[in-house]
C-alpha cells in the first residue's frame, strides 16, 4: 500500500501544468516535399560511439567520452535564423523547469549537420544560448559540434535524419532525440518546443543505472509513451483505480481495525 501510494503522489506531482502550453509535434514532410527530406525515427539503434567532432574550442572530442549521462542530441546548423534558433532558444528556456541536474544527470549536445561551419561559429552559439538563460548553466552541460562531412553523414544516417541543402540553408525535420550512456536511441522529441515533463521521462528512461525503489518504475506506471502523438500520456484510468483502491483499503482498514477497538470490554470498576 505505501508502494502505490508513493506512485501516485509522484505521478501527480507530474501532473503540474508547463509554463511553456503545448507540445509542438512538427510533421518530418510536407505535400509536395522530396521524399528524401524527413525522419525515419530508429528507436534501439545507436549512434556510433567513435565519432570525432570539434567542440566549441575546437578541440577534437570523441561521441562516446560526451556519452556519459543521458543526453538531449539536438541536430541544427549554427547560421540557421529560424527554426534552428527557436528550438534552441526554447530549450534554453526550459530548461529551468528540469529539474534535474544538468552534467550529472543530462547533458545536451548541439551537433551541426553543415559540414562547412567551424568551431567558431560554434563558440558563438553557446555564448548567445548561455545568456539568454536566467541562472547559470555548467559550460560542461551543453556542448555545440561541428564535423566533417564523411562524420555528419554517419551521425544523420545512424539517427534517421534526412536534410536537402538549398543555397547556403537546408530543408530539415524539427526534432531532437534523447540517448542513453552507450549511443542507444531512447525517444525523438518533435517540433521547436519541448515540454519539461517530455524530455524528464525520456531522460529517465535512457537512464539505465536506477536502482532500488526505481523512479523509473513510477514513471512507466503514470506514463506511456504515444507514437501517434509523439508524447507522453497520463494513465488516467490506471491512477483512478489505484486513487480508488487506496480509498478503499483505507476505509477497510478503518471498519476493521476500529470495529476492534470499539469491541473491547469496559474496564472493571
Amino acid at each position: 500500500m505505501p508502494a502505490l501510494l508513493i506512485s501516485v503522489v509522484f505521478c501527480l506531482c507530474l501532473m503540474r501544468p508547463s509554463p511553456l502550453g503545448a507540445h509542438t509535434v512538427k510533421e518530418a514532410l510536407t505535400e509536395g516535399q522530396d521524399e528524401t527530406i524527413g525522419l525515419e525515427e530508429k528507436i534501439g539503434g545507436k549512434i556510433p560511439l567513435n565519432l570525432t567532432f570539434r567542440d566549441e574550442t575546437g578541440t577534437r572530442v570523441r561521441l562516446g567520452d560526451l556519452l556519459t549521462v543521458p543526453t538531449l542530441v539536438i541536430p541544427v546548423y549554427f547560421h540557421c535564423a529560424n527554426v534552428c534558433t527557436y528550438q534552441q532558444v526554447n530549450i534554453a528556456g526550459m530548461l529551468k523547469s528540469l529539474n534535474m541536474r544538468p552534467g550529472r544527470e543530462y547533458r545536451i549536445l548541439s551537433i551541426s549537420f553543415d559540414e562547412k561551419e567551424t568551431p567558431a561559429l560554434a563558440a558563438k552559439n553557446k555564448l548567445m544560448y548561455q545568456t539568454s538563460m536566467d541562472t547559470t548553466f555548467p559550460a560542461d552541460s551543453w556542448h555545440f559540434l561541428t564535423g566533417d562531412r564523411e562524420t555528419i553523414r554517419r551521425f544523420t544516417d545512424a539517427i534517421g535524419f534526412r536534410v536537402e541543402r538549398r543555397g547556403e540553408d537546408f530543408i530539415h525535420p524539427v526534432a531532437s532525440l534523447v540517448v542513453a550512456r552507450d549511443g542507444t536511441i531512447i525517444r525523438y522529441l518533435y517540433g521547436i518546443s519541448i515540454l519539461p515533463k517530455d524530455l524528464a521521462l525520456a531522460l529517465t528512461e535512457a537512464d539505465k543505472g536506477i536502482t532500488g525503489p526505481s523512479i523509473r518504475k513510477l514513471v512507466e506506471y503514470c506514463y506511456t509513451y504515444d507514437p501517434v502523438g509523439k508524447t507522453y500520456v497520463f494513465n488516467v484510468l490506471r491512477i483512478s483505480a489505484a486513487a480508488v483502491i487506496l480509498v478503499a483499503g483505507s476505509f477497510l482498514a478503518y471498519l476493521i481495525f476500529g470495529g476492534r477497538k470499539r469491541a473491547k470490554p469496559p474496564l472493571e470498576k
